[in-house]
């Protein structure tokens, strides 16, 4: 006869196969992390959130959602969504690398997905960009559209990822303008710069008094103030990460999306279907990982000859003939 301890034993055993198999399987739902400035930052974050809505419309899955209010909250969080087996657990953001590689490592069997920086972790999948390629595209648009012959640049934090932005601008432009001039101001050198729009619209509002008549923002929240400052003044602006067209009709030359969304709907897909593995992709031009948009929101600013110099760009690019220069492995910017 079975004793009641031996049945208990049994069941124990049970629970706790469940426990340890449940994150590979990818039988529990999906849980992100953003980054901080929330879901609704009409930038990055909200790329993000794109993602989960149409992984949800597609599976109707309940994606668990946290958003930071600080940066330290990111170790608990990814902790938390870990150890209730949320497969995958994605991360929003650079700046959460260094919880995500913690989080892994306490949680070797749980994949974890970090959007915008690597982790080098064996359960870790990153997603990085080719910011420069779609960088590239905004400089050439800008430098065709100016009337002044002067345009500016406005990065969030002073790092890597956003100076690799600001060398394949420059590259643009001087590809199709000689002797254009280009301004650029970071915003600080902490996380803090990618949500400060007061701090966004100052350095906007400087460089339009320096001439400048086209911008473009590669700051995240503090680049809503970007926008908002170039429209005030009646000059263009240029979007980044999201589609922002729409935040000042005729007033936003383009936007250049990094397609976070993309990456996130990605990473819910390919775990959901048994097919995650950890590693690093990257997305380019050539992968679907950057764009521009034409919508009826700018397609009067955008000229003829204007879409045909972004289209064959654009297949320069993802072909191999344009190679746009990276910062991050080929050195300091040549402009």
């Amino acid at each position: 006869m079975v004793t009641l301890r031996e049945r208990l034993l049994a069941a124990m055993a049970v629970f706790a196969l469940g426990i340890c198999t449940l994150p590979t399987r990818g039988s529990a739902d999906p849980a992100i992390v953003y980054s901080v400035g929330g879901k609704f930052d009409g930038s990055f974050n909200e790329s993000a959130l794109q993602g989960v809505k149409r992984f949800r419309q597609e599976t109707s899955a309940d994606v668990r959602e946290f958003e930071l209010e600080r940066d330290a909250q990111s170790l608990q969080a990814l902790r938390n969504f870990a150890s209730r087996g949320h497969v995958p657990v994605v991360a929003i953001g650079f700046n959460q690398a260094s919880a995500v590689e913690a989080a892994a490592r306490e949680f070797p069997d749980a994949p974890f997905a970090i959007i915008d920086m690597v982790v080098d972790q064996p359960n870790v999948a990153s997603y990085v960009f080719k910011e420069q390629e779609g960088a590239y595209l905004a400089g050439l648009l800008a430098a065709m559209a100016t009337q002044t012959g002067t345009i500016g640049f406005v990065g969030g934090m002073d790092i890597p990822i956003v100076r690799r932005f600001l060398c394949g601008y420059k590259l643009g432009a001087a590809a199709s303008r000689k002797d254009i001039n280009v301004l650029s101001a970071m915003a600080g050198d902490t996380p803090a710069a990618f949500a400060d729009p007061v701090r966004g619209a100052e350095l906007a509002r400087s460089q339009i008094a320096q001439g400048a008549d086209v911008i473009i923002q590669a700051a995240g929240g503090t680049g809503i103030g970007v926008l908002q400052a170039v429209a005030d003044a009646g000059a263009l602006g240029i979007g980044t990460d999201s589609n922002q067209n729409g935040l000042h009709p005729g007033q936003i030359l383009t936007s250049i999306r990094k397609r976070v969304d993309q990456a996130v709907y990605d990473s819910f897909k390919s775990s959901a279907e048994g097919t995650f593995k950890p590693g690093i992709r990257v997305l380019g031009l050539a992968e679907g990982g950057m764009d521009w948009v034409l919508d009826e929101n700018n397609d009067e600013l955008i000229t003829e000859p204007m879409k045909s110099a972004a289209g064959f760009a654009t297949e320069a690019i993802a072909s191999g003939k344009i190679q746009v220069h990276d910062v991050v492995s080929d050195g300091a910017c040549p402009l």
